[in-house]
């Protein structure tokens, strides 16, 4: 035929050329700068290469220890096409196991040589083929070690130990400008949008098959995943994943495991779950807090997940477990303990000792003055009725304050603090609940008359010392009791505020330490069954709020205190006179006259220590 003619031979070849849509299209993509994508198989795919691979002149693998994915096979371009050009992988054996493509892999070893993935090469084209280098963060090369592949002395791409980057995204698909393949050939395409552009030419129908699952979108073009990671290098928004993120891992483990483990168990149920979900948002913010500050990827889904199981772990134990424990508490000791501290204890019985111990504790002594005369005008029932009414609020008061009652002796109460548990302010606790006792049945009495019932008056007695505390008794009846020698003188105290016509009396040793109360010094006494003295003090209140007179009369009854303890009688007489007709309903100052009184006809020597001796309990 006509092809076998030699006049005609080389015209047709020519010809065929010209027809020849292959050889077009090469010639088109040596015009520019175009880097082609192919494909690496692993060792499940088909042995069998197909087409040819691009040249790559990046460095040999021996030089670069690091762990990066090894391929076996390829699917390359025809020859006409890769000839002369770049090319660049576009699999990725990165994806994680969930399917989702949140990592695309840079580069990949093959027959002993790296090669770049498209995404890198383009970028490589793009900005004058730097020189890659890998970046080991300043320690001995070792895959271990791997943060980044440097590109250039501009471009920096965090990376795993594989060499994985993960993907900026920056949105669902569509986030890129997109122009159809048809608008380009026709020529009615937006020049603006191509030009200076680094463009990727990839398919988006679904029927195509090159839709990925991302965490932005389940359907989204895998060509845009490519150009997600190359605008992700260049706007350094790539994150990063440090080799060290397992230690981070376990640190935070740990912590989260010796939190719910000292603390959730200590908590009610609604501290336990407001401490879960504190720690919850501490995670969730410190991950954040990595990530849109740092471009640091925290690890979180674990955290979380090792939270939630911990949370249910201390439920299903304090649910089976603590609380037979409490309730086994709540039988021994809430009858005269505050509800409070019976769960403190139960939530941590390690806290509570029932043997007897020495600790220093505050005692408090209440009674009813005249009582007796009370209960002889009432029936056996309506007397029943009047204790339970007054000891019923009065207690309430005593466990508000974290007050242990020690017992009922008729009318009396008798309460300590700083046991079972301790209590670094149980001076204050004591003295809060003795001035709320003396409002309270104030508030009594007032109920009382409208019942036909007599007010009542009560005075309370508070020491501090040392006291031996714990479960006390015999083989036939034990109690949770304090004793010893601070006890008796709490008692003796209390008799002594109807003799002085305070409602409240209490020790220096109560006093001493609370700077920021306020406290009248009535005497220094010796009580009954006692040799040495004790400074005793009419406790007022906290120092703010005291009323500007209340300060003026103190400040004079220090001054006349002071005179009568210097013996200058005439002194004495005439500032407690000057007190006494401001105030007269206060038999403090009637007592201190009659003393001076006393005194001023029989001294009492220059020896004289100012104490007054009581013989009355």
């Amino acid at each position: 035929g006509l092809r076998d003619n030699p006049l005609l031979a080389e015209p047709l070849q020519a010809l065929e050329t010209g027809f020849s849509g292959d050889q077009r299209f090469a010639e088109a993509l040596g015009k520019g700068r175009s880097v082609m994508g192919f494909i690496f198989k692993g060792a499940l795919d088909s042995p069998l290469p197909i087409g040819v691979l691009p040249q790559t002149d990046l460095a040999e693998a021996r030089t670069w220890p690091a762990a990066s994915y090894r391929a076996t096979s390829y699917t390359g371009n025809i020859p006409i096409l890769q000839e002369g050009l770049r090319g660049g992988f576009f699999n990725n054996p990165a994806l994680d196991q969930d399917g989702v493509f949140r990592r695309v892999t840079l580069l990949q070893q093959f027959e002993g040589r790296y090669y770049p993935s498209l995404a890198l090469e383009l970028l490589r084209e793009a900005t004058g083929r730097p020189e890659i280098e890998v970046d080991y963060g300043g320690l001995v090369p070792d895959p271990l070690n791997i943060v980044a592949l440097n590109i250039g002395d501009q471009l920096r791409v965090p990376v795993d130990e594989s060499l994985s980057a993960l993907v900026p995204y920056r949105g669902p698909g569509g986030t890129f400008a997109m122009v159809p393949a048809a608008d380009v050939i026709d020529g009615t395409a937006d020049a603006s949008l191509l030009r200076d552009a680094i463009v990727l030419v990839g398919t988006t129908a679904p029927g195509l098959k090159d839709l990925r699952n991302t965490p932005v979108d389940v359907t989204f073009p895998g060509v845009e995943v490519h150009a997600n990671l190359i605008s992700g290098i260049l706007d350094g928004r790539i994150k990063q994943r440090v080799p060290y993120r397992l230690g981070i891992l376990v640190v935070q483990l740990l912590i989260i495991a010796a939190l719910m483990h000292l603390w959730f168990p200590r908590l009610p149920p609604i501290g336990g779950t407001l401490l879960a979900a504190g720690i919850g948002v501490v995670l969730v913010l410190m991950a954040r807090y990595a990530w849109v500050g740092h471009n640091f990827v925290m690890p979180l889904g674990v955290p979380l997940a090792f939270l939630a199981a911990n949370v249910l772990l201390q439920v299903t134990w304090s649910y089976f477990i603590v609380a037979r424990a409490r309730r086994t508490i709540s039988d021994a000791f809430g009858q005269y303990v505050p509800p409070t501290i019976v769960n403190e204890i139960a939530e941590d019985p390690a806290l509570m000792q029932e043997a007897a111990e020495n600790r220093e504790l505050t005692v408090l002594f209440s009674d009813v003055r005249d009582f007796t005369s009370i209960s002889e005008g009432l029936s056996p029932e309506a007397l029943s009725q009047l204790m339970n009414a007054f000891l019923t609020p009065l207690t309430r008061v005593i466990h508000e304050q974290r007050g242990t009652i020690d017992k009922y002796m008729g009318d009396a109460i008798m309460a300590f603090w700083g046991a079972p548990l301790p209590d670094a302010d149980h001076r204050r606790h004591a003295l809060e609940a003795a001035l709320e006792m003396q409002k309270r049945i104030q508030t009594i009495s007032d109920e009382f008359e409208q019942r036909g019932w007599p007010r009542l008056a009560m005075g309370i007695g508070l020491n501090t010392g040392p006291m031996s505390v714990g479960n006390m008794g015999s083989e036939f009846r034990r109690a949770y009791t304090v004793l010893g020698d601070a006890v008796n003188t709490g008692s003796r105290l209390e008799g002594l505020t109807k003799a002085y016509g305070v409602h409240v009396i209490c020790a220096d040793s109560t006093r001493a330490g609370m700077d920021e109360w306020v406290f009248r010094e009535l005497d220094k006494v010796r009580v009954k069954g006692k040799s040495e003295p004790v400074a005793i003090f009419e406790p007022l209140g906290p120092r703010e709020g005291l009323a500007v007179e209340l300060r003026k009369e103190l400040a004079e009854y220090r001054k006349a205190l002071m005179a009568y303890r210097e013996q200058h009688w005439v002194e004495a007489e005439k500032a407690f006179h000057g007190l006494q007709a401001r105030q007269p309903q206060r038999k403090l100052y009637g007592i201190y006259l009659e003393r001076i009184r006393h005194f001023r006809a029989h001294p009492p020597g220059a020896d004289w220590d100012g104490v007054f001796t009581h013989t009355d309990k």
